[in-house]
């Protein structure tokens, strides 16, 4: 079968040919795969700063935002069957007693950074035919979203997010972290997303389903095509080169929520004073070549302490983001169905990975295409 293999040693990436995977125990599944989604990870790859292969191997299997249709299941698999549309978790336990979170199958809080990773560390990824995984690490996802569910991966980053944002906002008593999206709006909550890359409009849209007031803030034109579709969305946009990002307050107002989605430094750093009273910011971008930033500490420390502000990062995502992705993506697709569908910008062969690794920059989410669903899924 084919899979899309990145060779460290030589710095090459190209298609191999590998041997079918079989079913070890009861308790996996084997997967055709669908749609694998390309990252800013998987450019980090494909520039040879990332990625490892598994022990002894001397190439990884790259992707982790899959999609896969079911093929065959273990005899103690329950809930799913084949034709099932799938999507898979990406991090696995470290296996160390001494690590809590992954005793509790909970390894995007690991501790020992000892934990794998599928295309990325450690074990290989999704760009391949098919793939074999225990059931306990797949979602089914309904038919409906089949041509968006490659899209999960990359929204559990905002989900995850969110989960913590909710249990966060629980130390303030007069705010109901489970309110409906009405009464978000009535209270006039304002999130600022800064970045209008597949995270950062993922993540947009989430917040604009909670009802947040949300605007996106990014380096493209204020008449680019993705500015529009920021718009269309019902958020707003803004232009970074028409409003210094420290200033941003003065445009929104009390920024409640900041969702960093740059990796940026720099430009995360920047933004620091426009958050607002009782504000906090996510960060979810991990930051590429070392890049010296100048940061007013003093105030950092001032305005955190009197203002009551939070500052969390989040990597990775658990079950509980997945779940929730999955379902917020049946949100977005009964609210914006054409909108959403624009994130996809196109489906490739795997042949052309190079190609699309290299590709322009007015893609949003490119994706590798092994096969097309079955008519049954």
């Amino acid at each position: 079968m084919r899979a899309v293999a990145m060779f460290p040693v030589e710095k090459q990436i190209r298609v191999i040919d590998r041997k079918p995977p079989l079913l070890e125990g009861d308790d996996q599944v084997r997967l055709r795969m669908l749609d694998v989604g390309v990252c800013g990870t998987d450019h980090e790859i494909a520039h040879f700063e990332y990625g490892v292969p598994p022990v002894g191997d001397p190439y990884l299997v790259m992707g982790h935002e899959s999609l896969g249709e079911v093929v065959e299941v273990g005899s103690a698999v329950t809930g799913i069957k084949p034709g099932d549309l799938i999507v898979t978790t990406v991090r696995r336990p470290c296996g160390r007693p001494e690590c809590r979170p992954c005793a509790h199958e909970r390894p995007d809080f690991c501790v020992t950074g000892a934990y794998t990773e599928r295309g990325i560390k450690g074990r290989h990824g999704f760009m391949t035919d098919e793939v074999v995984d225990q059931a306990k690490n797949m979602h089914v996802v309904p038919a409906s979203l089949a041509d968006i569910a490659v899209l999960t991966e990359p929204l559990t980053i905002a989900e995850k997010a969110l989960v913590e944002l909710d249990s966060i906002w629980k130390r303030m008593p007069w705010i109901d972290p489970k309110m409906p999206p009405a009464e978000v709006r009535k209270r006039g909550a304002n999130a600022v997303v800064l970045g209008a890359g597949p995270v950062g409009l993922l993540g947009a849209l989430a917040l604009l389903v909670r009802g947040f007031d949300t605007w996106v803030y990014s380096r493209e034109s204020a008449t680019s095509s993705r500015a529009a579709l920021v718009e269309s969305f019902g958020a707003q946009y803004i232009e970074s080169a028409t409003l210094p990002v420290d200033q941003l307050a003065r445009r929104v107002g009390n920024v409640d929520l900041m969702l960093e989605a740059t990796g940026s430094a720099a430009v995360t750093f920047a933004a620091l004073p426009a958050i607002g009273m009782n504000g906090i910011m996510v960060l979810t971008g991990v930051p590429g070549r070392a890049r010296e930033v100048s940061l007013d500490a003093e105030r950092v420390m001032r305005d955190l302490v009197l203002e009551n502000q939070i500052l969390y990062g989040t990597v990775n995502a658990g079950p509980p983001s997945f779940a929730n992705a999955i379902t917020d993506l049946g949100r977005f697709n009964a609210r914006w169905p054409k909108q959403v569908r624009a994130l996809v910008t196109g489906r490739f062969p795997p042949d052309a990975i190079n190609d699309v690794l290299a590709g322009g920059k007015e893609a949003i989410k490119s994706v590798i295409r092994f096969n097309a669903p079955t008519a049954a899924a």
